[in-house]
């Protein structure tokens, strides 16, 4: 209930000294004015809402620029999410599944092209760095690797020596 009183609350905020009727009239008219305008481009389907980041072809066509794509072959594309974050870009990705492996394409806005080869510098880098560390898993099996031949050894030397007394 407080909520619904809260949406239809209308905010009007005059700075001035003294307020007469007509300062108030004049007010009140330019924000019933605003509201209407609102209504009407609602009721014509205009969409008003800009959206950032990962949308959708059709939210992005409805921005009304030209789209450019970049082909992404990595499975991986989660990772450059992060980086179209950060540069804060519009963009959207479609999948083919036409050919195998799947490709995916990156659309974006054309304006954004100079941001988006940036974005794509700093991705290609940073899956090449990571493709150059080796594994984790890899490291761990060395590990193991090295102690169990350690054991192996200490338990020969301790046969080497015979029984004690």
């Amino acid at each position: 209930m407080q909520e619904q009183i809260n949406d239809k609350t209308i905010s009007l905020c005059i700075t001035g000294g003294k307020i007469s009727g007509r300062i108030l009239k004049f007010a009140i008219t330019k924000a019933l004015a605003k509201m209407e305008k609102h209504k009407r481009e609602k009721a014509a389907g205009k969409n008003t809402t800009i959206y950032h980041g990962k949308q959708s072809m059709e939210k992005l066509m409805k921005q009304n620029c030209q789209l450019s794509n970049i082909e992404i072959t990595d499975g991986n594309i989660k990772s450059f999410e992060k980086y179209a974050r950060k540069y804060s870009i519009d963009f959207s990705l479609k999948k083919d599944k036409s050919v195998e492996p799947p490709r995916y394409y990156v659309f974006f806005k054309a304006k954004d092209v100079d941001v988006m080869t940036a974005a794509f510098r700093e991705y290609t880098a940073g899956t090449l760095e990571k493709n150059k560390r080796p594994s984790i898993r890899r490291k761990l099996a060395l590990a193991i690797e090295r102690v169990t031949k350690h054991r192996q050894r200490e338990k020969t030397r301790q046969k080497d020596r015979g029984p004690e007394h």
